[in-house]
């Protein structure tokens, strides 16, 4: 069954950590040079890989003791919070653009370049995190892919859009600011259970 508070923290911790993130940039990129549901596509199939191995990786936490995953986590989002707080701003990567516009090229190339850019990533640890945090991968996995997609969307749609009214700083504080929350309660747990 899905937790539906489960899915809407997680959908929430993700969105706002990805905002910042070069994949957001990166989605805005193509999405001007190609047709947008063909970038969506690719983007969207290589953030459900990405989901399904970090929830897969999160399970194999819940099989330790609950106070060891509690302090691992809570270690894990306090470096995450460091990790968003001290992030310089980047810039727009170069992306070679495919000769052939067709659906399996452009979808091929917003595949690949998430595919590289987003393994090991913040938001990928973060979902990981979760999934041993919460022992509901369902529930993780479905607010992650939401999370992660909605982003893509946004920065394939309307990224610059957003990002003239919401400034980027902002965004990354109160995403760091999440992530303080939830390490600060889990090393909590940890030391009080």
């Amino acid at each position: 069954m899905i937790s539906i508070t489960v899915t809407a923290l997680v959908f929430g911790v993700i969105f706002l950590a990805e905002l910042p993130d070069k994949t957001a940039l990166a989605g805005l990129v193509l999405g001007t040079r190609y047709r947008a549901s063909y970038v969506f596509a690719g983007v969207a199939a290589a953030f459900l890989l990405h989901v399904v191995l970090a929830v897969a990786a999160g399970s194999v936490l819940t099989l330790l003791p609950q106070q060891i995953v509690h302090a691992l986590t809570g270690v894990l989002f306090l470096g995450g919070a460091a990790m968003l707080l001290l992030k310089k701003d980047e810039d727009e990567e170069e992306i070679k653009k495919p000769a052939d516009q067709s659906f399996w090229k452009v979808a091929g190339t917003g595949f690949m370049l998430i595919l590289v850019a987003e393994f090991g990533d913040l938001t990928q640890i973060m979902t990981a995190n979760l999934a041993a945090r919460y022992d509901d991968p369902v529930s993780v996995g479905l607010g992650a892919v939401l999370g992660l997609w909605a982003v893509a969307g946004l920065g394939i749609v309307g990224g610059k859009a957003l990002m003239k009214r919401v400034p980027l700083r902002l965004i990354t504080q109160i995403a760091a600011l999440l992530m303080l929350a939830l390490g600060v309660w889990s090393l909590w747990e940890a030391v009080s259970g």
